[in-house]
C-alpha cells in the first residue's frame, strides 16, 4: 500500500512538471503587435469599395501645429489685401535673422544692397526691380510676403525653403535696406553723422560683392580725366 502511494505522488509530480514546461511553451507562442493584422501602406484592400487600403483623410483634418489660427501671419492679407504691419515686433534679432535670410535667398538675384544686380543676374538671370524705386517703397508688407510665398513673375516661389516668420523677417530687413538708401541725415546720431561727413564717398565694390558697380569699370577708382 505504501507503494502505490509513492507512485501516486510520482505521477503527480510529473504531471505538475509537464504543465509547467508546456505552459512556458505556449507563452513563447504569443502574437505580439509587430505580427498584429493590419493593412500595408498602398496595398490593395477589398474591405474597402475603392479596393485601397490607405483611406484619405477626413475633410477638415489639420495636421499637428498647422492650426493656422493667425491668417495674417501666414498670408500677409487683411480682407484679401495686403497688409502693411508686422505681426511681431521687429527687434534687432529679428533683422539680423532677416539678414543672414536675405543674404542666403535672396542676395543673389536682388544682391546685398537690394538694387536688382546680384550675380545670377550678372550671369544672364532676368533682373528683378530695385528695391529702392517708388512702387516697392510704398509696397505694404503684405505684398512682399505674398510674393516670397507665391513667387512673382520670373522669381519662384520660397514657401518651402522659408518659414513664415523667417519671411516677415526678411521683409522687415527689406524696408531697413529701403531706409538705408533713403534715410534723412537728420535721423543719424551727430557723432556718426560728424563722421559720414568727415570720409569721401566709398568707391562701389566689385560685382559680385552685393553693390553695383556703374558699367565700364572694375570696382576701382575712375580714371582721372586730363584737362
Amino acid at each position: 500500500m505504501e507503494f502505490r502511494r509513492c507512485r501516486i505522488k510520482g505521477r503527480h509530480r510529473f504531471t505538475s512538471v509537464a504543465g509547467l514546461l508546456l505552459a512556458l511553451g505556449l507563452a513563447g507562442c504569443r502574437l505580439d503587435m509587430h505580427d498584429q493584422p493590419r493593412f500595408k501602406p498602398l496595398r490593395m484592400s477589398d474591405f474597402y469599395a475603392d479596393l485601397r487600403s490607405s483611406r484619405p483623410l477626413e475633410p477638415g483634418t489639420i495636421a499637428r501645429g498647422e492650426l493656422r489660427s493667425d491668417s495674417y501671419f501666414y498670408t500677409g492679407m487683411i480682407n484679401g489685401n495686403p497688409g502693411d504691419e508686422m505681426p511681431f515686433p521687429a527687434t534687432r534679432e529679428v533683422l539680423e535673422r532677416g539678414r543672414e535670410r536675405f543674404n542666403i535667398y535672396c542676395a543673389p538675384c536682388h544682391s546685398r544692397t537690394g538694387d536688382g544686380n546680384g550675380m545670377i543676374v550678372q550671369r544672364g538671370y532676368r533682373r528683378p526691380p530695385s528695391y529702392h524705386i517708388d512702387r516697392l517703397r510704398n509696397a505694404p508688407l503684405g505684398h512682399f510676403f505674398d510674393v516670397i510665398t507665391n513667387g512673382f513673375g520670373a522669381m519662384p516661389d520660397y514657401a518651402e525653403q522659408v518659414p513664415a516668420r523667417d519671411r516677415w523677417a526678411i521683409i522687415a530687413y527689406i524696408r531697413a535696406l529701403q531706409l538705408s538708401q533713403q534715410a534723412p541725415l537728420s535721423i543719424v546720431p551727430p557723432a556718426e553723422r560728424d563722421r559720414m561727413l568727415s570720409q569721401p564717398p566709398p568707391v562701389p565694390a566689385t560685382p559680385g560683392s552685393g553693390a553695383t558697380t556703374p558699367s565700364g569699370t572694375t570696382g576701382q577708382a575712375p580714371p582721372e580725366v586730363k584737362k
